[in-house]
């Protein structure tokens, strides 16, 4: 999609990219072609060298050049071209994102490995292994996890996200995430019951009971919801360019989810429901 995206040049927004599309002028190369035929410097205000500079940024994957000229709202572009450096991440926590809750579990996924990070055992390592990609993608990450991560390890995580919480706003989506992978034929199987809540009392039931099935299934849970991540963007990115009116885009493949050994402990999950009063 950047290659057929113009509103990172200066002075184009949404209505001006739509009519370069129905004049034919799907891409910068179409663009590039029109401008050896021009002797001007200019095509409808975009400078040459700034179409230069934009295929000089794609080669060297130079995600900040795209990234600091798109409006905000717009950086779901960005994922086709970058999605060799992003990265999916989740966080559970023991409640809201205010002093003194703590971060319980990470688990993130970069199309290639999930990890996971417990508290009191390898925690400290998310801070250095976040920093190798530069594209986050999360669900209300703008609002939640990325707040709680730089209060909780005292960092500036200074990187681009994805948001798909308002990726599916934007596409008319109603409801948190579970809602929306329901809706969109996701399936969670014996974590259909989990939720955040319900996480929250298995890593109790981890450090008072010093029970390992209650945070295996934890982990299991916050994977989950960090792999499911990658089906949703994909989801949500054919979405948007079907919405932007771009005709005859190949749709990307919706990937495999990666298997892990984490596996939810069923009657465990009954239990709490039970002695917690879930019904």
């Amino acid at each position: 999609m950047i290659t057929n995206t113009f509103l990172h040049f200066k002075g184009i927004g949404k209505s001006k990219e739509k009519a370069f599309w129905k004049e034919s002028i799907y891409n910068w190369g179409d663009l590039m072609k029109i401008f050896s035929l021009v002797t001007g410097p200019f095509y409808n205000n975009i400078k040459k060298s700034d179409l230069q500079k934009s295929f000089k940024s794609l080669k060297t994957n130079d995600i900040k050049y795209f990234a600091e000229r798109l409006p905000i709202n717009q950086h779901w572009r960005l994922f086709r071209e970058f999605k060799s450096k992003c990265l999916y991440l989740d966080i559970e926590t023991t409640g809201s994102n205010k002093f003194p809750n703590e971060i319980t579990t990470i688990s993130t996924y970069d199309g290639k490995r999930v990890k996971y990070y417990v508290n009191g055992i390898n925690l400290e390592e998310f801070k250095n292994d976040i920093f190798d990609y530069n594209l986050l993608i999360t669900y209300n990450g703008k609002s939640f996890d990325i707040p709680f991560i730089e209060r909780y390890f005292n960092i500036d995580l200074d990187l681009y996200q994805i948001d798909l919480r308002y990726v599916f706003k934007s596409l008319d989506f109603k409801g948190g995430l579970k809602l929306i992978e329901k809706n969109l034929g996701i399936d969670r199987g014996d974590l259909i019951d989990v939720n955040g809540l319900f996480a929250i009392h298995l890593w109790n039931e981890y450090i008072f009971n010093n029970n390992k099935e209650a945070l295996n299934t934890l982990i299991a849970y916050n994977i989950e919801d960090t792999i499911n991540l990658e089906t949703l963007m994909h989801i949500g990115y054919n979405l948007k360019v079907k919405a932007s009116g771009l005709q005859n885009f190949k749709k990307l493949e919706i990937p495999t989810k990666p298997k892990h050994h984490f596996l939810p402990d069923n009657e465990l999950i009954r239990k709490l429901k039970v002695d917690l009063k879930y019904f």
